[in-house]
C-alpha cells in the first residue's frame, strides 16, 4: 500500500500539534508495512527539499516569491506548489493507492489529485474554523469553513480526534455517522525518557526554590491562558514560589504580557517564545504542574505528551481534553473560562505533592495503553483498507483495469 499525504506543516515547519501528528502517523505507517510520501511547506532555506524521515519521503516546495494579496491568496499559491510537486512525481512514476489530507490548508492540492488519479481521498480533520472561533463572523471564517465543508464532502472516510469532533462535524457539516471515523493523536513515549542537561535548563528559567507552573502551545485566545493570568494572583497567594513558564508564540502574546503587568505579576511569569524539544522535556521533567486551560480544544497533544513526561496535569472540561483526563485518577479538570475553578485545582496539585505524583503514574499508565502512534496506526490502516474496498467496487476502479488492459493490449500488439 503506498500513501500519498498532503500536510501544510511538518518538523521543523511546527505550527502547532499538527506537524507532529502527521510526522509520528506517517513513521509508524511505515513500520507496520505502508509506504508513506508527505508533501508539505519550505519555509526554512536549510530544510532538504527531499528527505528521508523514518522511512518516510519528504518532499518540501517552496511558495512562490510573490505576494500573496490575503492570507486565502497565499493557501492557494501554497497549494499549487504542493500540486506541481505531486504532477513531478506522477511524471516519474510514482503512483498511490490512496490519498490522505490533513485539514482544509490541502483541500484544494488533494482534491485535484483525487480526480486526476481517481484514487480515493481520506481527510483528517483536527480542527473546525467554526470551533475555532465559536461560531462564524467574517467572509474569511466564513469562506474556511465551506472549504472544510467540501473536504469533508469529497472524503470518503473523514478521521477526527475525539468524540468532541466526531459531535462537532456532525452538527457543523451535517456529516453522516458512518462517514465519520474516531482515531485519537499519540505520542512517542521515549521522547520524554533521559532528557539531557534537565537541571542546566532549568536553572534557565526559575530559581531553585521555586515550583514551576507550565504552559506550552500556541498564543492564540482558544488557549485560555488570559483565564490562567487571572488566576495567577489566587495561586501566588497560597503558594507565593511559584513560576509560571508560558512556552510558545502567537499572536496574543502582546496582549498577555500586558495582562501580566496589570495585574502586578509579570516577575512571576517567563514568557519563553519558541522553544525546541529538548528545552520543552526538560520543562516537562522539571515542572510540578502543567496546565491547560483551553476553551476550544479538538484533542490537546500538549497534554498528552505531558502526561507521558510523568507530570500532573490540569486541563478545562472541554473538547478532546475531557476524554483524555479523567477526573481526580489521572488529572485534575476545571470548568472552562472559570479563574476560580482553575485556580483550585492548580493550588491543589502545588500544595500535595503525594496526590499530585499518584495523578501522574495513572496518567503514565493511560498513555501506554491507549495513545501509542503503533496502535493509532494500525487503526489507520483499517480505514485505509475499508475505503480501498469500496474503492474497488466504484466506477473509477473499473475504468483503472480497462485503461490497464488497453495498455497492456497495445504493447503486445
Amino acid at each position: 500500500m503506498r500513501i500519498l499525504m498532503f500536510s501544510w506543516e511538518y518538523p521543523p515547519r511546527i505550527v502547532g500539534g499538527l506537524a507532529r501528528h502527521v510526522s509520528e502517523l506517517s513513521a509508524a505507517l511505515h513500520k507496520n508495512g505502508v509506504e508513506v510520501d508527505v508533501i508539505t511547506i519550505n519555509e526554512n532555506e536549510n530544510s532538504p527539499e527531499k528527505e528521508f524521515v523514518g522511512g518516510v519521503r519528504v518532499w518540501r516546495v517552496r511558495p512562490y516569491h510573490l505576494v500573496p494579496r490575503d492570507f486565502i491568496s497565499g493557501i492557494l499559491q501554497y497549494n499549487i506548489a504542493m500540486l506541481e510537486k505531486a504532477l513531478e512525481l506522477f511524471l516519474d512514476g510514482a503512483d498511490y493507492d490512496l490519498i490522505h489530507a490533513h485539514d482544509w490548508l490541502v483541500a484544494y492540492a488533494a482534491r485535484a489529485v483525487k480526480h486526476a488519479l481517481k484514487r480515493p481521498l481520506v481527510a483528517t480533520i483536527h480542527a473546525t474554523e467554526y470551533g475555532r472561533n465559536r461560531g462564524l463572523h467574517t467572509e474569511e471564517q466564513r469562506y474556511i469553513s465551506d472549504v472544510e465543508w467540501w473536504l469533508t464532502y469529497e472524503a470518503w472516510k473523514v478521521i477526527c480526534c475525539s468524540s468532541y469532533m466526531h459531535h462537532e462535524l456532525q452538527r457543523v457539516f451535517h456529516l453522516p455517522d458512518d462517514k465519520i471515523e474516531i482515531i485519537p493523536n499519540g505520542v512517542e513515549l521515549h521522547q520524554f525518557q533521559h532528557i539531557p542537561n534537565v537541571a542546566a535548563i532549568r536553572e534557565r528559567f526559575a530559581a531553585v526554590d521555586e515550583k514551576i507552573v507550565f504552559f506550552v502551545g500556541r498564543l492564540v485566545q482558544e488557549k485560555g491562558l488570559h483565564i490562567l493570568l487571572q488566576a495567577v494572583p489566587q495561586i501566588l497567594a497560597a503558594v507565593p514560589k511559584t513560576k509560571f513558564i508560558i512556552a510558545g508564540k502567537g499572536p496574543a502574546l502582546e496582549t498577555l504580557r500586558g495582562q501580566a503587568r496589570e495585574l502586578g505579576v509579570e516577575q512571576r511569569l517567563y514568557f519563553t517564545g519558541y522553544i525546541d524539544d529538548t528545552t520543552r522535556n526538560a520543562l516537562y521533567q522539571s515542572a510540578v504542574v502543567a496546565v491547560f486551560p483551553s476553551l476550544y480544544e479538538p484533542f490537546g497533544i500538549v497534554a498528552l505528551e505531558a502526561m507521558a513526561a510523568k507530570v500532573p496535569v490540569v486541563v478545562s472540561d472541554t473538547g478532546g481534553l475531557s476524554d483524555i483526563v479523567d477526573h481526580g485518577i489521572t488529572g485534575l479538570k476545571c470548568y472552562p473560562a472559570n479563574v476560580d475553578s482553575l485556580a483550585e485545582q492548580i493550588i491543589k496539585l502545588l500544595q500535595d505533592t503525594a496526590y499530585a505524583q499518584q495523578l501522574a503514574e495513572n496518567a503514565l499508565q493511560k498513555v501506554k495503553s491507549n495513545y501509542a502512534w503503533q496502535e493509532i496506526a494500525k487503526h489507520t490502516q483499517i480505514i485505509y483498507r475499508q475505503v480501498l474496498n469500496e474503492w474497488r467496487q466504484s466506477d473509477w476502479a473499473a475504468q483503472q483495469i480497462r485503461k490497464r488492459e488497453h495498455s497492456y493490449r497495445k504493447e503486445v500488439h
